[in-house]
């Protein structure tokens, strides 16, 4: 089993989708990293050398920002944007959707389960 960047990444899948299993890295950088370190597409993970692993390996350390540190880095940029104030900020700290999305209806994953504000009935009483 292939371990890059403190993942193990899948050994049966094709390295190109192997890769995407790292945080940070998508589909198109999974490519562009196979090309800089002249690796087959289509190879299966279990096919790599060793010497291929760690091209792999120093490509993404030196080029890219992936797992604990791009987390870290969003998280930093969402805390400065809480702590500034700015709308968005607003929006993360009430759990809200931040992008301009409806709330009327939907936003069910940002908002949580419906809560509904009940109506209390009348009392039901004699008239005599």
């Amino acid at each position: 089993m292939a371990r890059i960047a403190g993942i193990d990444i899948p050994r049966d899948k094709k390295i190109k989708v192997s890769l995407t299993s790292i945080y940070g890295i998508g589909r198109t950088k999974a490519e562009q990293i196979l090309d800089e370190a002249g690796i087959d597409l289509e190879t299966r993970t279990y096919d790599l050398t060793d010497d291929e692993v760690q091209a792999i390996r120093n490509i993404i350390s030196t080029d890219y920002k992936v797992e604990g540190a791009l987390r870290t880095e969003k998280n930093m940029n969402i805390k400065r944007l809480m702590d500034i104030g700015s709308y968005k900020g607003l929006r993360h700290r009430r759990g809200l959707p931040v992008n301009g999305q409806r709330t009327k209806t939907n936003a069910r994953t940002r908002k949580g389960k419906k809560r509904t504000v009940g109506r209390k009935k009348a009392k039901v009483g004699k008239k005599g």
